[in-house]
């Protein structure tokens, strides 16, 4: 018998927990207990108390967050099991194990079944990220259940929740185990310096990282633009696969000394290499038409519906730009990790982005996240990023 607090769910609103789907809105919920706290683990029941799953209540539009549909207690050897499983899965992608490449994504959210809670590992080291005060809880024994899974292989863990809870909250990033041997990955043979404590995400966009080697495979001799570079992974894929020339575009002076770092450590490529500060948006406008290669992966611009219009927009009017001034021939890699907006909807923009630039342009590719950012088949709200790769006449 599990002692958590019940939520019971109204007639006929278990459908959609009884297909596994990991969010519970609040409008499905017929009783509450009134005292309950941000955070608590409760049971979700049906309306005749039959049990449905385990998860963390939190008040909101999406009330409970699961993660388990079966009658279980939240203990370290459910965390050991959890992160097993997620280990297994990049094991057989033959990541856990690889001579070129030491980071990927150990855990992404509702795609391994873990609402709230993102795990990458950089060579050593695991940054855990939490996004609900629930998640936050079980830190140290998310840590425990890594040193479990990954024994000698794992040199620390930390925490970097800081920046995805309320500040209410009174969360601080921290050490929560050991001590980082490096913070130099590898991916494909190109070198990153990686700063989990004040860069972005976790320190690294390791969703891009088949993307970027695709990217090199188009880059031999090539001049390539990477706009919204933050450390410079395209450029580094570009210069390390023979281009001959890379610019480097952030409106962020530190992403710039990031990216010259980085370039740096990869080989003598300075001289092939410009890195400039400034706006993309307004700096597109002006350049030249001969590059090879362009590459758009801007931030999110739309984080919720509301935002999805002025996003659809931006979009349009920057893809626009760039078509018109990549040389004939060239390629254009184009992005939107902006959730709101699906594949269909960014495939519709980037048309009317082609539309108004006149040019004829050939999709090569569709472009998603790796394998080690699993779409949940019964939570396709884990399906964010899209990309195209165009061909330009």
């Amino acid at each position: 018998m599990l002692s958590y607090p019940k939520i019971k769910l109204h007639k006929n609103k278990e459908v959609s927990t009884l297909r596994k789907h990991h969010w519970i809105f609040s409008g499905a919920i017929a009783h509450k207990d009134d005292d309950l706290q941000n955070g608590q683990l409760v049971q979700v029941v049906d309306h005749q108390e039959n049990f449905l799953a385990v998860g963390h209540f939190q008040y909101g539009s999406i009330m409970v967050r699961l993660i388990s549909f079966v009658p279980e207690n939240i203990d370290v050897d459910f965390w050991k099991t959890k992160i097993a499983t997620a280990f297994k899965l990049r094991e057989n992608l033959s990541l856990t194990d690889n001579p070129v490449t030491n980071v990927y994504r150990l855990i992404h959210g509702e795609g391994d079944g873990l609402p709230g809670l993102i795990i990458d590992y950089y060579n050593g080291t695991a940054v855990v990220q939490t996004h609900h005060i629930g998640m936050y809880r079980h830190v140290k024994d998310i840590s425990k259940a890594l040193e479990w899974v990954y024994g000698d292989k794992l040199d620390a863990v930390y925490d970097k929740s800081a920046e995805t809870l309320p500040k209410n909250y009174g969360v601080e990033n921290r050490m929560v185990y050991g001590t980082p041997k490096t913070q130099m990955v590898s991916e494909y043979g190109c070198l990153f310096e990686i700063d989990w404590e004040k860069g972005q995400k976790t320190g690294f966009f390791v969703d891009q990282r088949e993307n970027r080697y695709l990217l090199g495979q188009y880059s031999k001799d090539r001049k390539v633009l990477n706009t919204f570079c933050y450390s410079g992974g395209f450029s580094v894929a570009a210069l390390k696969a023979g281009a001959k020339e890379v610019h480097s575009i952030d409106i962020s002076a530190k992403a710039i000394e990031l990216t010259e770092f980085n370039v740096a450590k990869n080989g003598d490529f300075m001289h092939k290499h410009k890195a400039i500060v400034a706006d993309v948006v307004k700096y597109i406008r002006e350049i030249a038409n001969d590059f090879d290669i362009i590459v758009l992966d801007p931030p999110a611009f739309a984080k919720n519906i509301k935002s999805r219009h002025n996003a659809v927009q931006a979009y349009k009017r920057l893809n626009a730009e760039a078509l018109k001034r990549i040389k004939p021939g060239g390629i254009l890699f184009t992005f939107s990790c902006s959730q709101v907006i699906d594949k269909q909807l960014f495939a519709n923009t980037i048309t009317a982005s082609a539309l108004e630039s006149g040019r004829k342009v050939r999709i090569l590719h569709y472009l998603s996240q790796p394998a080690d950012h699993p779409i949940n088949i019964y939570h396709t709200e884990t399906e964010y990023l899209k990309g195209l790769v165009l061909y330009v006449d």
